[in-house]
């Protein structure tokens, strides 16, 4: 299916080094942490830009800062940092190609009503022993 959509699997250092913008959106785990080193930043197109929309302890944002700085990354787009809020001076939040911006995509009325909703249908469904229709690990179900 992947390849019917015009997809081909690459490795983390075939997309690093052929992307002009590497957008991160996973977990943080024992593999994600740090996978934005400056070795992972060495191996990306001259010029690329990362943004981070997932994790921050996904990026070491001292070699981030470094990368930006020296003009190897063009630009960063930061949704989240590590440390989380960056502190006062932090190099990051200086440097004129880099936003850092709240990680705050759900803070609109709309969308933390249906929030509300989805956890209420949820509690609801638990209490009456029924499945979750909101499950965030449907595997605990066995199907």
């Amino acid at each position: 299916a992947v390849r019917d959509a015009g997809c081909v699997p690459a490795t983390l250092d075939e997309v690093l080094a052929q992307s002009d913008l590497v957008s991160l959106h996973c977990p943080s785990t024992e593999k994600t942490r740090g996978m934005i080193d400056a070795a992972a930043i060495a191996k990306m197109k001259d010029g690329a830009i990362l943004a981070n929309a997932s994790r921050g302890t996904l990026v070491d944002t001292g070699a981030l800062a470094e990368a930006l700085r020296s003009g190897r990354l063009s630009a960063a787009a930061l949704d989240v940092t590590d440390p989380e809020p960056l502190p006062p001076g932090h190099p990051l939040a200086s440097l004129p190609n880099c936003i850092v911006v709240p990680h705050i995509a759900s803070a609109t009325v709309t969308a933390r009503n249906r929030m509300a909703t989805m956890a209420a249908q949820n509690l609801l469904a638990g209490l009456r022993g029924e499945r979750l229709p909101y499950c965030a690990n449907p595997e605990v179900y066995g199907t």
